[in-house]
């Protein structure tokens, strides 16, 4: 019996550890961006947005606010927790912005137990600093009295300055994957998940793709007819609210902007995810690792930068002594090139470009042995690429100007034997001509 008890104790001192690592946020200060409509003297509709200070609180009904001076988000326990979707992240790694929530006058009763007629609704987002995630949440504000005016931009109902609201968080959406990078070829898989506080709602889940203003549709599900449209998202995954989207060969004509969305009457939520093509070059010299050249001997060398993707790339050609280029500490810095042209883009089939950076070098005894870098830098590379040669310089040697002379003289032999007959020929016809 002893021993039931403190096996039960020691389950719930993990359990309660486990939910203060989940909930380790109690708190964050947001921005709530409030809208003001109003027609202008011409007539036409604006809309004035007002920044306020706003925070998201965890707890129970009844909880004093961490800051009375700040609107008070504060959201009760529910089945959906939004801080299970933002595990791992410190506080200060958080961008939270509050918004009002439109549902164009429909009042429509949530399918919760014990839920309220009436509902204001709010979304808030949740971004990470550094890029990992972006969520964004509904909160459901609800009361039994119907609100003063239509739930839409048109006739907001009033929040002070030190309100203290309190929701329920009800549909999430995440994505782990806001910005992609990828290279050409590959297969990448866009992240997004979906939780909604009941069982069974009348869901539809769409993926779009849209780029330099045109939309097209890449898959759509609705869950109460079954109807699905097109591919890259599996419906077993679906069922467990994985909405991620499969991409499986990336081309050039992949880039732009995924839409994940998802809508159970009267909410509607999507998240836009980034996709970028970003191919690195392939860098190649047309010289070996070594040069040979006879003093004051000229070589055209050229670095060749190709296939990359987008457009800009830098190559910077180096001159330095490799005896001092792996010291750390005193070596003097590479002498960059001034002499060097670049060619113009080369657009390739692909839609990559291609450039080449060259020069002439001319060689001198004092240059031999030098190191010749070329660096090429890149938005898709972490470091750039260098390609290096050692340049040796050669005098002229005394067997090269012996074979010189040897081979002039045999010339001169070959045509003085050439031209003996002709000389005795008209030295014979001189002689006859002489009367004595």
């Amino acid at each position: 019996m002893e021993l039931t008890l403190i096996l039960k104790l020691l389950i719930y001192l993990f359990l309660c550890a486990g939910v203060q690592c989940v909930h380790q946020i109690p708190w964050l200060p947001c921005e709530f961006t409030d809208e003001h409509v109003f027609v202008n003297n011409e007539g036409h509709t604006e809309t004035q947005l007002i920044h306020r200070e706003a925070m998201l609180q965890f707890g129970q009904q009844g909880d004093a606010p961490v800051n009375p001076h700040a609107i008070t988000f504060l959201v009760t326990g529910s089945k959906l927790d939004l801080r299970r979707y933002i595990e791992g992240a410190e506080a200060e790694q958080l961008e939270c912005g509050l918004r009002r929530y439109s549902t164009a006058g429909i009042h429509v009763r949530w399918p919760v137990q014990a839920a309220q007629e009436y509902n204001r609704w709010f979304s808030c987002t949740l971004k990470h600093t550094k890029g990992l995630f972006t969520v964004t949440g509904f909160l459901r504000h609800p009361s039994d009295q119907p609100p003063s005016g239509q739930q839409d931009y048109r006739s907001w109902s009033a929040i002070g300055d030190r309100e203290i609201l309190t929701t329920i968080a009800t549909m999430v959406i995440k994505t782990q994957t806001p910005s992609v990078k990828a290279g050409l070829g590959s297969q990448q898989k866009l992240h997004c998940q979906f939780a909604i506080d009941h069982k069974g709602p009348n869901i539809t889940v769409e993926w779009h793709w849209q780029h330099r203003g045109e939309r097209i549709q890449l898959f759509s599900h609705t869950s109460r007819s079954g109807k699905t449209q097109g591919t890259g998202v599996g419906l077993k995954s679906l069922a467990g609210g994985d909405a991620s989207y499969t991409l499986p060969f990336t081309k050039m004509s992949s880039e732009g902007s995924y839409i994940c969305s998802v809508s159970v009457n009267p909410l509607f939520v999507s998240l836009d995810i980034s996709l970028h093509i970003e191919e690195p070059p392939r860098v190649s010299l047309n010289v070996g690792p070594t040069l040979t050249l006879q003093e004051d001997g000229e070589q055209k060398v050229i670095c060749e930068a190709e296939s990359y993707y987008p457009l800009d790339v830098e190559i910077v050609w180096y001159e330095q002594d490799p005896a001092v280029s792996g010291q750390r500490v005193g070596a003097p810095l590479p002498k960059v090139l001034e002499n060097v042209l670049l060619s113009s883009h080369k657009h390739n089939q692909d839609k990559t470009f291609s450039l080449s950076a060259f020069f002439y070098l001319k060689a001198s005894l004092r240059a031999s042995g030098r190191q010749f870098t070329c660096s090429v830098s890149h938005q898709s590379l972490r470091v750039p690429i260098r390609k290096s040669f050692i340049l040796t310089v050669e005098e002229p040697s005394s067997w090269m100007f012996a074979f010189t002379v040897g081979f002039i003289v045999v010339i001169l032999v070959a045509i003085l034997y050439l031209m003996l007959p002709y000389l005795y020929a008209a030295r014979k016809k001189s002689a006859a001509k002489k009367p004595y």
